[in-house]
C-alpha cells in the first residue's frame, strides 16, 4: 500500500522537508507518484527512510549514508567497508566529545568567574580577552 508524504513523515519519523531534501540530494530515490501528482512511497521506501533517520542520529553523513544504502544492496555484503565507515564515524564523535569535554571545562570556568565579579563581568572580560588573540 502507498503512502502519502506525510503519512510517510509520520511513518518514519522523518520530517517532510528533510524527505524532500533527501530525494533532491540523491539519499533516496525521487518518490512515484499518484495520479494526482502527490508523492507516494511504499513500505520499502519508508523502511529506508528510517534507515537513514538512524544514520543521521548516529552522525554519518550524507555521503556515508549513500555508500552505506549502496553496500546494504549488494549480494555480498561488504563488511569491512561497512566497518571502516563506522570505525571513521566513531573516531569523528569521540573528537567531538573530548571538544564539548573542553568547552565544559571553559564554561564551568566562566561562569565560575561570575562568582567573583562586582562592578563588571569577568565572563565578559574574559570573552573578550580571547578575541584579542
Amino acid at each position: 500500500m502507498s503512502q502519502t508524504i506525510g503519512e510517510a513523515s509520520k511513518l518514519s519519523g522523518v520530517g517532510i522537508e528533510t524527505i524532500r531534501y533527501y530525494e533532491r540530494e540523491g539519499v533516496v530515490p525521487r518518490a512515484g507518484r499518484s495520479r494526482s501528482g502527490r508523492r507516494v512511497y511504499n513500505k520499502m521506501e519508508i523502511g529506508r527512510l528510517r534507515f537513514v533517520k538512524r544514520c543521521r542520529e548516529l552522525g554519518f553523513s550524507i555521503s556515508d549514508i549513500k555508500i552505506l544504502l549502496h553496500l546494504s544492496n549488494e549480494s555480498a555484503k561488504k563488511c569491512d567497508d561497512v566497518r571502516a565507515i563506522g570505525k571513521k564515524n566513531l573516531e569523528l564523535v569521540q573528537n567531538k566529545i573530548t571538544d564539548l569535554k573542553r568547552m565544559q571545562a571553559a564554561l564551568k570556568e566562566l561562569v565560575a568567574s561570575c562568582d567573583t565579579g562586582k562592578n563588571e563581568c569577568p565572563m565578559l572580560k574574559d570573552l573578550f580577552a580571547d578575541q584579542a588573540g
